[in-house]
Protein backbone atom coordinates (compact mmCIF):
# COMPACT_ATOMS: atom_id res chain seq x y z
CA UNK A 1 0.00 0.00 0.00
CA UNK A 2 1.36 3.37 -0.49
CA UNK A 3 2.10 5.78 2.14
CA UNK A 4 0.12 8.69 3.56
CA UNK A 5 1.37 12.07 4.72
CA UNK A 6 -0.05 14.65 6.46
CA UNK A 7 0.75 18.37 5.83
CA UNK A 8 -0.04 20.94 8.82
CA UNK A 9 0.06 24.63 8.20
CA UNK A 10 -1.12 27.78 7.29
CA UNK A 11 0.04 29.87 3.56
CA UNK A 12 3.31 28.32 3.10
CA UNK A 13 1.73 24.42 3.16
CA UNK A 14 -1.27 25.38 0.78
CA UNK A 15 1.15 27.08 -1.46
CA UNK A 16 -0.47 30.21 -1.48
CA UNK A 17 0.17 32.51 -5.00
CA UNK A 18 1.00 29.26 -6.72
CA UNK A 19 -0.61 26.53 -8.47
CA UNK A 20 -0.87 23.06 -5.83
CA UNK A 21 1.37 21.31 -7.21
CA UNK A 22 4.03 23.46 -6.85
CA UNK A 23 3.60 23.71 -3.06
CA UNK A 24 6.19 22.04 -0.87
CA UNK A 25 3.78 19.15 0.04
CA UNK A 26 2.82 18.36 -3.43
CA UNK A 27 6.68 18.79 -4.52
CA UNK A 28 8.27 16.70 -1.90
CA UNK A 29 5.90 13.68 -2.94
CA UNK A 30 7.12 14.33 -6.43
CA UNK A 31 10.44 13.79 -5.58
CA UNK A 32 9.92 10.64 -3.61
CA UNK A 33 7.88 9.24 -6.03
CA UNK A 34 11.14 9.34 -8.09
CA UNK A 35 12.84 8.02 -5.67
CA UNK A 36 10.89 5.04 -6.05
CA UNK A 37 8.57 5.52 -2.90
CA UNK A 38 4.80 4.59 -3.05
CA UNK A 39 2.97 7.24 -1.74
CA UNK A 40 -0.15 9.30 -1.73
CA UNK A 41 -1.00 13.19 -2.45
CA UNK A 42 -0.48 14.58 0.59
CA UNK A 43 -3.66 15.69 3.03
CA UNK A 44 -3.33 18.93 4.00
CA UNK A 45 -5.07 20.79 6.62
CA UNK A 46 -3.73 24.80 6.14
CA UNK A 47 -5.85 28.17 5.63
CA UNK A 48 -3.84 31.34 4.64
CA UNK A 49 -3.70 33.43 7.86
CA UNK A 50 -3.92 30.75 10.33
CA UNK A 51 -2.17 31.22 13.72
CA UNK A 52 -1.40 28.51 15.58
CA UNK A 53 -4.69 28.03 17.65
CA UNK A 54 -6.62 28.26 14.60
CA UNK A 55 -4.44 25.33 12.97
CA UNK A 56 -5.29 23.23 16.62
CA UNK A 57 -8.90 24.54 15.60
CA UNK A 58 -8.33 23.35 12.37
CA UNK A 59 -7.27 19.78 13.12
CA UNK A 60 -10.17 19.26 15.43
CA UNK A 61 -12.73 20.19 12.51
CA UNK A 62 -11.35 17.99 10.35
CA UNK A 63 -11.75 14.61 13.54
CA UNK A 64 -9.22 13.00 11.59
CA UNK A 65 -8.62 9.03 12.89
CA UNK A 66 -5.88 7.72 10.64
CA UNK A 67 -2.62 7.36 10.98
CA UNK A 68 0.02 9.06 8.70
CA UNK A 69 4.11 7.66 7.56
CA UNK A 70 4.62 11.00 7.28
CA UNK A 71 3.73 14.24 8.96
CA UNK A 72 4.85 17.87 8.43
CA UNK A 73 4.69 20.61 10.43
CA UNK A 74 5.14 24.58 9.61
CA UNK A 75 3.16 27.65 11.46
CA UNK A 76 3.89 30.29 13.39
CA UNK A 77 4.24 33.38 10.80
CA UNK A 78 0.66 34.89 11.19
CA UNK A 79 1.62 34.84 15.09
CA UNK A 80 4.32 37.14 14.59
CA UNK A 81 2.31 39.01 11.96
CA UNK A 82 -0.55 39.55 14.37
CA UNK A 83 1.85 40.64 17.07
CA UNK A 84 1.10 37.39 19.02
CA UNK A 85 3.76 36.10 22.23
CA UNK A 86 6.30 33.85 21.76
CA UNK A 87 5.20 32.43 25.09
CA UNK A 88 1.82 31.59 23.56
CA UNK A 89 3.41 30.08 20.58
CA UNK A 90 5.54 28.01 22.69
CA UNK A 91 2.36 26.63 24.28
CA UNK A 92 0.57 26.26 21.23
CA UNK A 93 3.50 24.24 18.96
CA UNK A 94 3.83 21.96 21.61
CA UNK A 95 0.06 21.32 21.40
CA UNK A 96 0.95 20.73 17.66
CA UNK A 97 3.56 18.52 17.96
CA UNK A 98 2.59 16.67 20.29
CA UNK A 99 -0.94 16.52 17.51
CA UNK A 100 1.66 15.72 15.05
CA UNK A 101 3.14 12.72 16.41
CA UNK A 102 -0.31 11.14 17.37
CA UNK A 103 -1.38 11.32 13.75
CA UNK A 104 2.54 9.75 13.39
CA UNK A 105 1.54 6.78 15.44
CA UNK A 106 3.68 7.98 18.20
CA UNK A 107 6.89 7.93 15.84
CA UNK A 108 8.70 10.91 16.19
CA UNK A 109 11.14 10.13 13.20
CA UNK A 110 8.00 10.59 10.68
CA UNK A 111 7.57 14.30 11.74
CA UNK A 112 9.64 16.91 10.38
CA UNK A 113 9.34 20.33 12.05
CA UNK A 114 9.58 23.03 9.39
CA UNK A 115 11.21 26.40 10.00
CA UNK A 116 9.53 29.90 9.87
CA UNK A 117 10.64 31.65 6.35
CA UNK A 118 11.32 35.24 6.72
CA UNK A 119 9.12 37.56 5.01
CA UNK A 120 10.94 40.40 6.61
CA UNK A 121 13.03 40.31 3.27
CA UNK A 122 10.39 40.56 0.73
CA UNK A 123 9.07 43.26 -1.60
CA UNK A 124 5.55 43.14 0.56
CA UNK A 125 7.08 43.80 3.97
CA UNK A 126 9.00 46.93 2.13
CA UNK A 127 6.05 48.30 0.98
CA UNK A 128 4.12 47.61 3.99
CA UNK A 129 6.02 50.18 6.11
CA UNK A 130 6.75 47.89 8.68
CA UNK A 131 9.77 47.68 9.97
CA UNK A 132 11.82 44.73 8.34
CA UNK A 133 14.81 44.09 10.77
CA UNK A 134 11.93 43.95 13.51
CA UNK A 135 10.47 41.46 11.66
CA UNK A 136 13.27 39.16 10.80
CA UNK A 137 14.46 39.48 14.48
CA UNK A 138 10.89 38.48 15.49
CA UNK A 139 11.30 35.10 13.17
CA UNK A 140 14.53 34.47 14.66
CA UNK A 141 12.81 34.07 17.97
CA UNK A 142 10.05 31.69 16.96
CA UNK A 143 12.19 30.16 15.19
CA UNK A 144 14.00 29.48 18.29
CA UNK A 145 11.43 28.33 20.15
CA UNK A 146 10.13 26.13 17.04
CA UNK A 147 13.43 24.63 17.28
CA UNK A 148 13.96 24.16 20.75
CA UNK A 149 10.44 22.57 20.77
CA UNK A 150 10.62 20.40 18.10
CA UNK A 151 14.24 18.52 19.66
CA UNK A 152 12.67 18.71 22.99
CA UNK A 153 9.88 16.33 21.45
CA UNK A 154 12.69 14.29 19.45
CA UNK A 155 11.33 15.73 15.97
CA UNK A 156 13.46 16.74 13.29
CA UNK A 157 13.64 20.48 12.44
CA UNK A 158 14.22 21.13 9.06
CA UNK A 159 15.31 25.03 8.26
CA UNK A 160 14.68 26.61 5.49
CA UNK A 161 14.77 29.91 6.99
CA UNK A 162 18.27 31.25 5.74
CA UNK A 163 16.85 29.80 1.75
CA UNK A 164 14.10 32.22 2.16
CA UNK A 165 16.77 35.18 2.73
CA UNK A 166 17.81 34.93 -1.01
CA UNK A 167 14.83 36.35 -1.82
CA UNK A 168 15.96 39.88 -1.19
CA UNK A 169 17.99 39.78 -3.92
CA UNK A 170 16.47 37.00 -6.19
CA UNK A 171 12.74 37.73 -6.88
CA UNK A 172 12.16 34.26 -8.72
CA UNK A 173 12.24 33.06 -5.03
CA UNK A 174 9.06 35.09 -4.98
CA UNK A 175 5.59 34.34 -6.17
CA UNK A 176 3.44 37.49 -7.80
CA UNK A 177 2.13 38.59 -4.96
CA UNK A 178 5.74 39.44 -3.79
CA UNK A 179 5.13 37.83 -0.85
CA UNK A 180 5.09 33.92 -0.35
CA UNK A 181 7.19 31.56 -1.81
CA UNK A 182 7.40 30.56 -5.88
CA UNK A 183 7.51 26.95 -7.12
CA UNK A 184 11.15 27.43 -7.64
CA UNK A 185 11.50 28.07 -3.29
CA UNK A 186 9.29 25.46 -2.29
CA UNK A 187 11.32 22.69 -4.42
CA UNK A 188 14.52 23.93 -2.31
CA UNK A 189 12.27 23.34 0.98
CA UNK A 190 11.32 19.76 -0.79
CA UNK A 191 14.69 19.10 -1.43
CA UNK A 192 16.14 19.69 2.04
CA UNK A 193 12.79 17.33 3.14
CA UNK A 194 13.86 14.72 0.77
CA UNK A 195 17.14 14.56 2.28
CA UNK A 196 15.97 14.29 5.64
CA UNK A 197 12.90 12.09 5.10
CA UNK A 198 14.84 9.53 2.66
CA UNK A 199 14.69 6.96 5.31
CA UNK A 200 10.95 6.88 4.67
CA UNK A 201 11.26 4.07 2.01
CA UNK A 202 12.02 1.60 5.91
CA UNK A 203 8.09 2.77 6.94
CA UNK A 204 6.67 0.90 3.44
CA UNK A 205 5.48 -1.80 5.76
CA UNK A 206 3.17 0.67 7.57
CA UNK A 207 4.20 -1.14 10.55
Amino acid sequence: MPLSYLALGDSYTIGEAVPAEQSFPFQLVARLRSAGVQIDDPQIIATTGWTTDELLQGIKAENITTKFELVTLLVGVNNQYRGYSKENYRIEFRELLQAALFFANSKSERVYAVSIPDWGVTPFARKSNRNVSMISAQIAAFNKINKEEAIKAGITHVDITPGSKKASTDLSLLAEDGLHPSGRMYAEWAEKLTLVAGKIADFESKG
